[in-house]
């Protein structure tokens, strides 16, 4: 079976503005990111890629932009499926308000128990983006054989979540998996278990320096903004 290169977008002005920004309209990449996204064609120019699948947000989107237009022959495809989770009414807001929300404990400490207001449950989150790969992975297979490599382009925690399906972990450890802005993570699917052999890498390891402020025992619902 295929070869899954999962990308989370670059780093994003509700990154860096420390929002929540969900389905949002108008999150785009921010400065970073969008020097992120230039770099990521050399950074992935010894893969043939044979399809690029995207969550339909304007920061994979933009994310992608580069890697196409150096590859014109690729095909990209929209998935609402591995679009970022369905916040509702948290949408928008400051992670910092958020934190004090009783909600926020259930979803850093038992996440399959979590429905935001307005929004989706974070166990239809993993569902639906797991039914997505693994429709997308017989596709491919058919189109282009069981060794293909194919590229999604999506969020953090959607990312986070495939990772935990594929290393057969319960939704509520997937808060102790951390992928950056335009990290790359690589799943190999076989007939009777996926193996992960790459988990957020950026090949950058700046990320790894003690910050100024220490980030806590938290993980950061939606995806942090990365080394600074």
């Amino acid at each position: 079976m295929p070869t899954l290169i999962l990308v989370r977008h670059g780093r994003s002005t509700a990154n860096t503005a420390g929002l929540l920004a969900g389905w949002t309209p108008g999150v785009a990449l921010d400065e970073r990111g969008a020097a992120q996204a230039a770099a990521l064609p050399g950074r992935l120019a010894d893969l043939p890629l044979a399809e690029v699948v995207a969550s339909p947000l304007q920061r994979c989107q933009e994310t992608l932009a580069p890697l196409l237009a150096a590859r014109p022959e690729l095909r990209s495809h929209s998935d609402d499926r591995i679009g970022e989770c369905h916040y509702g009414d948290w949408s928008g807001r400051k992670l910092a308000e958020l934190s004090d929300e009783p909600l926020m404990e259930v979803v850093q400490q038992h996440p399959s128990a979590a429905a935001f207001p307005g929004g989706e449950s974070m166990r239809a989150m993993q569902t639906r983006a797991a039914e997505a790969v693994r429709e997308w992975n017989a596709r491919v297979e058919r189109d282009h054989g069981p060794d293909a490599v194919y590229l999604m382009c999506s969020h953090g925690d959607i990312i986070k979540s495939l990772v935990a399906d594929a290393l057969g972990l319960h939704l509520d450890l997937f808060q102790r998996i951390s992928v950056e802005p335009c990290s790359v993570t690589a799943i190999r699917y076989t007939r009777l278990r996926p193996f992960l052999v790459r988990l957020g890498d950026t090949g950058d390891f700046g990320s790894l320096a003690p910050r100024a402020e220490p980030s806590g025992s938290d993980a950061a619902v939606g995806g942090d903004a990365g080394a600074p």
